[in-house]
């Protein structure tokens, strides 16, 4: 039986996963971390530092090793394939001898907004703040002193695997967050711009862009140590292509077809569909990245999704205590998520904005959360509720319709994350707002970590394509149960949204009034 290893870096966890040759889940580790915002080069970042990297690294694959003592009463020594992955974007710079020129600057900031309009004018393809290209750009305009010195620029997924393996290459998911891919390696024609505009060559600081089922080296001796600190740990597993979290999570929700997608809901919301053909025209909305074996993806991102309903689940949980009522959060999340179906189809004009930070999809630099109504509109719970589940995936929905518009195809989405943890009422709200069946499958919770490793496993077995691996091998005896958009939900969502775009200036007035 072959074994492959999964590690994924999300954003508040570091989970491992150890899998059979199935995808059966053997043991699992974890860590918890937390990035920081530090000053670097007169600007306030988000961060991890290095020595947090090898620390949760190190913690995550020892708990995973002493589940997998646990469960089989030995000790993990040998693992045939191993796979990193790591949320995408961001910028880890390093000089000839591989030194971190500048903290490690993530997805989450904000701080580019000049380098990404020139880019993506000048490119003709729309550059998120968050890219690599984006930061490396910004830099160079603000004359940092450490561009002159950089030799290698990867994502924090590449810099893992580089240390572990000593190969500098990139999963062509990942590296389509860095910079734009074409026939499955960097756009060669915007290479060239770029060239013309700063004399940098990418090709020799870029890392090699390899596809879902090429080797991407072997683990050495010293990445052994790394990795397992109690030296158990022996060198020699097969790695595969490093990938970001959007990449696994096409993996875990078997979304890498053409005309299928996944949305992830969870603290923020995003919504992946591979297309057929590319869109007629750049929209700051959409990103374009793609499937782990390089097909082009349409990408809705959105930066607020389930944090009010938390919110708001922790006061009602605190109403409850008042009154003397033992109820747990399990059951209030259960009955707020229950309850949002039988409210208002369009929560009878009780509008609600979730926007914790700010939403690029609708042009808000911060956020304020904010319900908003009219005088003889029903507040009742059931309208409550609704508005809640509704305006966490408002705004998905809005960036959803440029795709439409588009007429870009949608045969099967695919669902993860905590908003659809309540079976059915998450995948209804879903359903109506993007007007498609919404599948939800049992393996869709094991997420990234389970997704990287499943890629880990393709390594070793990629004598056939990579879709009919996911259908044959891994998915093969997966149950799954599916939604279908309701015509009255999907109407009710239709008017909701068109007073939640009315009402947008409200919601701007206020991050304008409330201030910080």
């Amino acid at each position: 039986m072959s074994t492959a290893l999964g590690i994924e870096f999300g954003s508040t966890r570091i989970k491992a996963i150890l899998t059979d040759d199935k995808g059966k889940i053997l043991a699992e580790g974890s860590h918890t971390w937390e990035n920081q915002l530090i000053d670097s080069c007169g600007k306030k970042i988000w961060s991890y530092s290095e020595d947090a990297i090898w620390a949760g690294l190190q913690d995550c694959y020892s708990s995973l090793a002493a589940d997998y003592k646990t469960k089989f009463n030995e000790t993990l020594t040998k693992i045939d394939a191993i796979g990193i992955s790591a949320m995408m974007h961001g910028y880890l710079p390093f000089d000839a001898e591989g030194k971190l020129l500048v903290p490690f600057r993530t997805w989450r900031n904000t701080i580019t907004e000049q380098a990404a309009d020139i880019l993506t004018d000048k490119f003709g393809f729309n550059i998120p703040q968050r890219w690599s290209i984006a930061h490396l750009y910004q830099a160079i305009l603000d004359k940092e002193e450490h561009v002159g010195k950089i030799d290698f620029l990867t994502t924090l997924a590449g810099f893992i695997h580089w240390k572990l393996t000593g190969q500098k290459v990139l999963g062509v998911g990942d590296a389509s967050g860095m910079f734009p891919i074409t026939d499955g390696d960097y756009d060669k024609d915007m290479l060239s711009t770029f060239k013309s505009m700063t004399d940098i060559d990418l090709n020799g600081i870029l890392p090699k862009v390899l596809s879902a089922g090429e080797a991407a080296g072997k683990l050495t001796a010293e990445g052994a140590r790394l990795l397992d600190i109690s030296g158990n740990l022996s060198e020699g597993s097969l790695l595969c292509p490093p990938e970001g979290d959007a990449g696994t999570g096409m993996i875990a929700t078997n979304s890498i077809e053409v005309r299928t997608g996944n949305v992830s809901a969870g603290t923020s919301v995003f919504a992946m569909v591979v297309m057929e053909k590319p869109l007629s025209k750049v929209y700051k909305e959409i990103d374009v990245v793609t499937t782990p074996d390089g097909f082009p993806v349409a990408m809705v991102h959105c930066n607020n999704c389930t944090s009010e309903i938390n919110a708001w689940a922790n006061m009602l949980k605190g109403f409850a205590d008042a009154c003397g009522a033992n109820i747990d959060m399990n059951t209030i999340y259960t009955t707020l998520f229950t309850s949002a179906l039988k409210g208002d189809k369009d929560c009878d004009s009780v509008i609600s904005f979730n926007y914790f930070s700010g939403e690029p999809v609708t042009g808000l630099e911060e956020g304020r959360p904010l319900i908003v109504r009219n005088p003889d509109s029903a507040l009742t719970f059931e309208n409550f509720a609704r508005t809640s589940l509704m305006s966490a995936v408002a705004s998905l929905k809005i960036g959803m319709d440029i795709l439409k518009a588009e007429n870009v195809k949608v045969d099967k989405m695919t669902g993860h994350g905590g908003y659809f943890k309540t079976p059915v009422a998450g995948q209804t709200i879903m359903a109506a707002a993007l007007e498609a069946p919404i599948t939800v499958m049992e393996t869709a919770g094991e997420g990234g970590a389970w997704g990287i490793a499943v890629l880990a496993l393709y390594a070793l077995n990629n004598s056939v394509s990579l879709s009919s691996f996911l259908n044959d091998v891994i998915f093969k005896e997966s149950k799954s149960s599916t939604v279908a958009p309701d015509e009255a939900d999907v109407k009710g969502f239709n008017d909701y949204i068109a007073k939640y775009k009315a009402a947008l200036p409200v919601e701007k007035l206020a991050t304008e009034v409330l201030s910080l």
